[in-house]
């Protein structure tokens, strides 16, 4: 038995982890940081909030009109030819009832002292039941007549038709302005979040997953609105609600000589409240394991779709079904565990206050009031049902935004981003030289160095070209020089000055890239050309793609320029991606250019189309190349050969050919396998 237990908990929290940034927020933390979020939409909330006090408020009238319509409708009926005739013989035995042999009904007990027998005493509480019900007939009698009363109906009837007129308005608007503070807010949240991401460096996003990211990002949020449209809604109107039947239970039983029931109303209240606070903590740690399981759904479908072509070639998506409804399995029961808790709330808080309410009802009739005392009741507890539920829903409800906020407030805590001087310095043109000062780099601190005193400049109108094998520390060297890191060790200078010491926005400028993957976005063709160069005229960019060899291709097609490229340039072969993005980069002009083996993915003719135009931009332009294919770099000023983080040779093609080291056997092999 605890053999099966302990597989079945290992498979629940199968697939479940925290991120590496994540922490732990009490909840007066997560909300008070909420709460900043919400300072815009302040008006919007406070407003909500005290509608939702008024529309909890205007039970009051509803309550205090439905005693006196009871009491001017039985008026009414006793004031009918049909009451009278049978009201007449009691008025004229009034006298007889009040006076019996010589002695008043008040003296009953007087006499019941002296002369102790069961009839004597019988009578005497006849006699006191009579004079009950006769003071309810001398009321009736008081009353002027059935046009009166009916003026009196139509007035209550007024009032309370215009309370619940009221009530509704507030009600409407209630729940409006909270909600459109809580989209206000989700929308907020969701910018700063979507904000933050965009400020970490890239040594952040290389350590987190992008679908986990994504689903904290766009799903947790969602939760805030919830917590202010509708958990913040029943917060404002349940608990007076609540108070308003209460007082009106207490005032009633007050002036009805009631009072010892009123004890029934203040062991009741905190009584419903216990099933809330027993089942709560319980709530918040599977609202956290399902939320994170949510993350691992989110995580998982992004992964598949954007690997979709591997797993079309290599046919696995039997197994691809699999892993992904494995996935829901976890989420489903976990979403279970959760519902199973929160779902039980709801029936205990109603069990006791329905349990309450019928004893209030029996101790009414077992004291002896009447309908009149006891009908006015009904409602209050009636109405008091429905908050009484939404404040058991409201722990439950509480715990899970508390979990989600904690996801949100932990990636807006994490702070990798590149540090940027207070007064940093503009970087507006490169003039001189690109100098490395011997630099070292790790991406995290303690951990293995990817590149070691890489030491050498380049100067402007420079060709400088990377080779070396997989993993050599080619990529990170341009991610170095664009600022994508930053150094551990040593400096990296443009014009004389460290680059930490410039504008990150103005590095960016300056500096140009084409990757080795050739990333497009699900736009036009022209959009993905004119991206970074916002103003770009047409004319641009066709001259940008000539100049990429791309426009003879673009124009082939039907839609030309305005084609969307479909996801990540999905609709494009990899030669006509790659031949966009440098069309993109010869747009933006920048001074200096890395081109990440940007001809990789080219067929020859191509590359050397593609070459050509990059000879071309060479002048005035400072060229950081990497590339596998050596022979495109053989007119580079300067090649440097990388192993292992380490510049192990420098020269030109020529001179590092004929000195037989490490770059004439990189050589030698392309030349075999061609």
């Amino acid at each position: 038995m605890a053999k099966k237990k302990k597989k079945e908990k290992n498979y629940q929290s199968a697939g479940v982890g925290q991120e590496w940034f994540d922490k732990e927020y009490t909840a007066r933390e997560v909300y008070g940081r909420l709460w900043g979020f919400a300072r815009r939409s302040k008006r919007l909330i406070f407003l909500g909030a005290f509608l939702g006090m008024l529309t909890g408020g205007l039970w009051a009238p509803l309550f205090t009109v439905i005693q006196p319509m009871m009491q001017e409708m039985q008026g009414a009926a006793f004031s009918t030819p049909e009451a009278i005739e049978e009201v007449e013989p009691l008025k004229e035995g009034l006298h007889s009832l009040d006076v019996k042999d010589g002695t008043s009904v008040a003296d009953t007990n007087v006499v019941a002292e002296v002369n102790p027998s069961q009839d004597v005493k019988a009578e005497a509480e006849e006699s006191t039941t009579k004079d009950s019900k006769l003071e309810g007939v001398r009321n009736a009698l008081r009353h002027v007549g059935v046009e009166s009363e009916a003026t009196v109906l139509s007035v209550l009837a007024i009032v309370m038709v215009l309370a619940v007129v009221v009530k509704m308005t507030t009600q409407y608007f209630n729940h409006y302005y909270l909600t459109k503070a809580g989209m206000l807010v989700v929308m907020d949240v969701r910018n700063a979040m979507f904000e933050h991401l965009q400020a970490q460096s890239l040594s952040f996003h290389g350590r987190s997953d992008v679908g986990k990211l994504m689903s904290r990002a766009t799903g947790d949020p969602e939760t805030i609105r919830t917590l202010i449209s509708q958990t913040m809604s029943d917060i404002c109107r349940a608990p007076f609600e609540i108070l308003v039947a209460i007082a009106f239970v207490c005032y009633h039983a007050i002036i009805n000589d009631m009072v010892s029931l009123l004890l029934i109303a203040l062991l009741g209240y905190p009584a419903c409240m216990l099933p809330v606070v027993w089942i709560g903590k319980k709530i918040r740690k599977w609202s956290e394991r399902l939320l994170q399981q949510g993350a691992s759904i989110g995580s998982n479908f992004h992964e598949n779709l954007t690997c979709i072509r591997i797993v079309k070639a290599y046919h696995t998506e039997k197994e691809e079904i699999e892993r992904y409804s494995e996935y829901n399995l976890r989420a489903y029961k976990m979403c279970m565990r959760a519902v199973r808790l929160s779902t039980l709330v709801g029936p205990l808080t109603e069990t006791i206050a329905i349990l309450l309410a019928l004893s209030f009802v029996a101790f009414c009739f077992m004291t002896g009031h009447g309908l009149d005392a006891i009908v006015p009741l009904i409602p209050p507890f009636l109405i008091m049902y429905k908050p009484m539920k939404q404040l058991g829903r409201l722990q439950a409800a509480l715990e899970n935004g508390r979990a989600a906020l904690q996801r949100i407030f932990s990636l807006l805590d994490v702070h990798e981003e590149l540090a940027e001087k207070e007064n940093a310095y503009a970087l507006k043109t490169f003039e001189k030289e690109i100098a490395f000062k011997h630099v070292d780099f790790c991406y995290t601190p303690g951990g293995k160095q990817i590149i070691k005193d890489a030491n050498f400049s380049i100067k402007r109108g420079q060709m400088y070209a990377v080779v070396g094998s997989t993993g050599s520390g080619k990529t990170t060297l341009a991610n170095l020089l664009a600022r994508f890191y930053d150094a551990s060790n040593g400096s990296i200078e443009i014009d004389g000055r460290d680059v930490r010491d410039y504008k990150i926005e103005d590095i960016r400028s300056i500096v140009g890239a084409v990757t080795q993957e050739a990333i497009l976005f699900n736009a036009t063709i022209a959009s993905n050309i004119a991206y970074g160069t916002p103003n770009a005229t047409q004319e641009e960019i066709e001259t940008a793609a000539k100049l990429a060899n791309a426009h003879e291709f673009i124009s082939a097609h039907p839609e030309g320029y305005q084609r969307i490229a479909g996801e990540k340039g999905f609709v494009l072969s990899g030669g006509e991606r790659q031949r966009v993005a440098i069309a993109r980069a010869i747009l933006r002009n920048p001074p200096i250019l890395i081109l990440d083996e940007a001809t990789s993915a080219l067929d020859t003719v191509t590359e050397q189309q593609v070459q050509a135009a990059i000879n071309n931009l060479m002048k005035n332009r400072t060229i950081f190349a990497i590339a596998h294919r050596l022979s495109t770099i053989k007119m580079a000023d300067c090649i440097l050969v990388m192993d292992q983080g380490e510049i192990v040779e420098r020269g030109t093609h020529d001179e590092l050919y004929a000195k037989g080291g490490v770059y004439r056997k990189l050589c030698d092999i392309q030349n075999h396998q061609e």
